[in-house]
């Protein structure tokens, strides 16, 4: 006697899959970073990466490619709306918004979108495990999956020269970016890039993550470093920006769904 006959898999093209957007405007291409920089300061500003004043995410204008939005100076992270995204261009002059921006670090912002045009958006917060690996002046070891990522695709500004940034700093450290998609600062923080709001701020979160594991790992005894070999092969698999804007949808979604005022 036979069984029930099971069931069929289902055809793929019926599952769902997120992928990077295509835009049929100019418009709805400025509206959509827009609402992803405004999802990704509120999804910081959960995670605790505010400090005081500091922190910044901008992203690049479809259009006028040497402006940026930016989140407006003084406003908490947790309370900024799409209407409240300021544009400045690459000299920090605001062009459109009602706001302030922070100039020092704008600074910085501007000069590495100047040196990377493949770059959409830039993160950098003053996150806590991100400033005691920069008080350390290392780098992220590849003793996890997810540090793997950032395997020799990441390096050390290795001064610091106080508060004030002016353009010529900001340039050398765009220099050491280089090709990369992140930095750890010296007495500082972190710093990411990606070719999407999502991929930049997915960066700097899992970044985060990672100066906290490696932090407690030493705190607790010696890592096992993976191998050259595998690491760069994790790096291969899963160090890509589209990984990472994958990667970064259930933040997005969760943050859409329980703030929808975001979009405002």
């Amino acid at each position: 006697m036979h069984g029930p006959t099971p069931p069929l898999p289902l055809p793929t093209d019926r599952l769902r899959f997120a992928m990077p957007p295509m835009h049929e405007s100019v418009e709805d291409e400025r509206r959509h970073r827009k609402e992803r920089l405004a999802g990704a300061l509120r999804i910081f500003g959960r995670l605790g990466y505010e400090d005081g004043v500091s922190g910044h995410i901008t992203a690049r204008d479809p259009e006028f490619t040497d402006c940026f939005w930016v989140n407006p100076f003084g406003m908490p992270f947790r309370h900024v709306t799409v209407s409240d995204l300021v544009l400045a261009n690459q000299d920090g002059q605001v062009v459109e918004g009602g706001y302030h921006v922070n100039q020092a670090a704008f600074t910085v912002h501007a000069q590495v979108h100047a040196a990377r045009p493949d770059v959409v958006a830039v993160a950098h917060c003053h996150s806590v495990h991100g400033r005691a690996l920069a008080a350390l002046g290392e780098l992220l070891e590849p003793i996890t999956q997810e540090s793997c990522a950032f395997y020799e695709d990441h390096a050390l500004y290795d001064t610091y020269t106080g508060v004030s940034v002016d353009a010529e700093e900001g340039r050398r450290i765009a220099e050491v970016l280089g090709s990369r998609k992140a930095l750890v600062l010296r007495n500082h923080g972190l710093l990411t890039v990606g070719d999407s709001v999502d991929a930049a701020a997915w960066w700097f979160v899992s970044m985060e993550r990672s100066c906290q594991v490696q932090l407690t790992a030493q705190a607790a005894g010696r890592p096992v470093r993976i191998e050259h070999r595998m690491a760069v092969a994790t790096r291969e698999q899963l160090g890509g920006d589209l990984v990472a804007w994958i990667n970064y949808q259930p933040m997005w979604e969760d943050v859409s769904r329980s703030e929808p005022g975001l979009l405002d």
